[in-house]
């Protein structure tokens, strides 16, 4: 029988490039897995981290095997980003790709008595022909889901094919209520003594269903009669298990966990689940946590799911790779439709071997995660047009799309378009599905821009099944104040602009799903922005999962329909002024607001209640009733709010924003823009620009005014950002920067020589 060994721990590991060692090593730092080398560097904002090739090292006993002729493999379940497995002194294989699990068999290099040495080489240094390229987030080095031995008889259920389980299980609810399990199994070395053994049981352990196969022809349809359905509220699940069987007795065996569910999705109905019209709604979520980087444990993963169910989300993107087993088993537990994705972000590598590595992720993702009845979509790419477009680019992801079907037909394919994606481009229509990552309210335009322009593309692609794969604006508690506004990093704002979009997306049901950016903050060891640097904390919690932000509550009103109600602004604890504003969320109709134990008023709305208060001198105890829910807080009335309230660069940039056009000097701003030869321009790509101090000089001050951030090459967000053209940028911008900025910009650049 099969023998799963966890080798987590007692590792040896340096995190030097010290090469391969003959023995275990006794001077190498101890640890256990799952580990990470970037769990500080990678969010500490020193503006880099480790990105090396380091070892680690661990002893093991060959496994005994009952039966004559048995295998051993190694199962690494992700390494980040490459790594090279040695036993014995022996390479056994090398994997290109940090986000999947892969296996190699180490039978004949494992010795029959003693000690055994297992040494992996893990980098996270960057590679031209692995993606991701570039991104918005810290690639994190190291063993960060740990490592196994799995033991099995000559005769076993197929370990090497793309990391799979071995058997891919395809439940359809038929129209009399029963489901038929499309059940196949992959075997290795096996005869005519052989046959599998096929059991479905129910959530209760009873057989529902049972049949047998030769092992030769393992593919069998199996009936089960009034089975339950899988969906987002009763996430009911089968479990399957394949015996390999040699007679009377049990070779291998493996297990996997199934739901019954159909679902659909038009452009004008948008999703439907089991044939009921359900909109996804939903949130993003990165794989780190606060100092422990992407090493987490079975019990985080969980918690991450727990907190996102709370919210009373149905849906999850997870971005921006494949996630880990313990995520997706949370997953179809709890009731979520999940779209998995590749790594094939914001920049794409002509190389073959590139391309070659995208395949490769794209059938580990899919055989691997075949049988989880929450994943429901297949993402292909991420933002992919920064990097600019071509005639390669679409045929690649032509490519992809029509792998992604051919390996799983049941489910269905989108895409994550970056912002400025034209309308009308050769990359629509490629998937099943679209969405776009749009943040107009944030890095450019309003917040009002947002439904005018999801509006705007239905009407002109009425057959296009659209969603809003990310939106979001950073939110740091510490930053409060009476009047919030774009760019001010504070909660309030981030809540403001939250209630928007949740009406926004609420009153559009065509939406097939919406992904706030992001669940959590997480890691970007590049960003360095609102005071905070090596996070983006667009998260709607903190990244230490401490603290709910007042976003997090809209959500929980439009979502949850656990009666609840939130009063915001617990940070903004000590106000100025006579009057303030009271805010409050609830799902229920009726809201009753008190103050020092006096009722001030009672209001019926929808989700969002907005209260005027006169605070008493000192403080003041608020408390928000709706039905038999109440929250409360307590507020002091101060002469002048702490200085912590605001982020200074806030008032910096605006005045920079209003200055802009003194730096342009005396331009006739109405003037049709020029390109001439040899000048730079608007058209000009930051890495263009950044060949002349002068002309640089002048786009770095744009992307500062324009997103607030800062640009210098081959340091923080430049890989992402070289390739972008600064028309883009400013377009991206949108209403944020006043009439006549292109033209001015352009009017400056075009003076200077390349």
């Amino acid at each position: 029988m099969r023998n799963v060994i966890n080798l987590n721990q007692n590792w040896k590991f340096i995190q030097q490039d010290a090469g391969l060692p003959s023995v275990l090593p006794t001077d190498w730092q101890t640890i256990n897995l799952p580990h990470t080398w970037n769990a500080i560097d990678g969010q500490d904002g020193n503006g880099s981290y480790d990105r090396g090739n380091y070892w680690y090292a661990k002893s093991f006993e060959t496994p005994k095997q009952p039966l004559p002729g048995g295998k051993v493999f190694v199962e690494i379940l992700a390494a980040g980003q490459q790594a090279t497995v040695y036993v014995n002194g022996t390479e056994v294989i090398c994997h290109e790709g940090g986000y999947s699990a892969f296996r190699a068999d180490i039978t004949e290099l494992c010795k029959e008595d003693g000690e055994n040495l297992l040494v992996v080489a893990c980098s996270n240094e960057a590679k031209d022909s692995v993606y991701p390229q570039s991104a918005d987030f810290t690639f994190y080095g190291g063993l960060y889901r740990g490592v196994n031995l799995i033991s099995v008889p000559d005769a076993h259920f197929d370990l090497e094919y793309y990391g799979g389980p071995g058997i891919q299980v395809t439940p359809k609810p038929c129209a009399c209520g029963g489901a038929a399990f499309e059940i196949v199994s992959y075997v290795k070395n096996i005869d005519e003594n052989f046959t599998v053994l096929y059991s479905i049981t129910d959530a209760d352990g009873k057989e529902a269903a049972a049949g047998s196969r030769p092992a030769d022809s393992t593919a069998v349809t199996l009936y089960v009669p009034d089975a339950k359905t899988w969906d987002f509220d009763n996430p009911y699940l089968y479990t399957v298990t394949a015996m390999l069987q040699r007679r009377n007795e049990t070779y291998d065996e493996v297990t996997v966990r199934a739901g019954v569910r159909s679902f659909t999705c038009t452009p004008n109905e948008g999703f439907s689940i089991n044939g009921v019209p359900t909109p996804l709604r939903g949130v993003s979520r990165h794989q780190d946590k606060l100092y422990k980087g992407n090493a987490l444990t079975r019990e985080d993963h969980y918690e991450d799911a727990k907190i996102i169910k709370e919210l009373g989300a149905n849906t999850i993107r997870l971005a921006h790779y494949q996630h880990s087993q313990d995520f997706y088993d949370a997953c179809d537990e709890l009731g979520f439709a999940i779209w998995a994705e590749i790594p094939f972000i914001s920049i794409m590598n002509k190389a073959p071997e590139a391309h070659q590595n995208c395949i490769s992720q794209m059938k580990e993702l899919i055989i691997q995660n075949y049988n989880h009845p929450s994943i429901f979509f297949w993402g292909i790419s991420n933002e992919i047009l920064i990097g600019g477009i071509s005639e390669q680019l679409v045929a690649n992801h032509k490519e992809l799309n029509a792998l992604a079907k051919e390996l799983d037909p049941t489910r269905l394919t989108t895409i994550a378009h970056v912002s400025p994606t034209p309308i009308e481009s050769p990359m629509h229509c490629i998937t099943d599905l679209e969405s776009y990552n749009h943040y107009f309210g944030w890095y450019g335009g309003k917040m009002e821009d947002n439904g005018p322009w999801l509006d705007h593309f239905h009407e002109i692609h009425p057959n296009i099944c659209l969603g809003v794969s990310e939106y979001g604006c950073e939110g740091i508690i510490t930053y409060q104040g009476p009047n919030p506004a774009c760019k001010d990093y504070s909660e309030a704002y981030q809540a403001l602009y939250h209630e928007h979009m949740a009406k926004v997306l609420d009153e559009r049901p065509w939406i097939w799903s919406s992904h706030v950016w992001n669940m959590f903050d997480f890691g970007c060891a590049a960003r360095n922005e609102g005071g905070v640097a090596g996070r983006n904390n667009k998260g709607l919690v903190t990244m230490d999962r401490k603290v709910k932000k007042d976003s997090y509550y809209i959500y929980k009103a439009y979502w949850n329909r656990e009666p609840m109600v939130h009063l915001c602004g617990k940070r903004y604890a000590q106000r100025a002024g006579g009057t303030a504003e009271i805010r409050v969320y609830s799902n229920l109709p009726t809201v009753a607001l008190y103050l020092n134990g006096e009722k001030v008023a009672e209001q019926s709305a929808e989700k969002v209640f907005v209260f005027e208060v006169a605070l008493a001198d000192g403080f003041n105890v608020i408390v928000a009733a709706a039905g038999e829910c109440k929250d409360t807080m307590t507020v002091e009335k101060v002469d002048k709010e702490p200085a912590i309230y605001v982020l200074p660069e806030v008032n910096e940039r605006a005045e920079g924003v209003a200055n802009w056009f003194r730096m342009a000097g005396d331009l006739d701003l109405k003037a049709p823009m020029e390109f001439p030869e040899g000048m730079y321009s608007i058209k000009d790509s930051f890495a263009e620009l950044a060949k002349n101090e002068e002309a640089f000089a002048i786009a770095a001050k744009v992307l500062k005014l324009s997103m607030n951030m800062e640009l210098v090459p081959g340091k923080g967000m430049w890989d992402m950002i070289s390739g972008m053209a600064i028309e883009s940028t400013v377009a991206m911008a949108g209403s944020m920067l006043p009439e006549g900025f292109a033209e001015s910009l352009n009017a400056q650049l075009i003076k200077i020589k390349k």
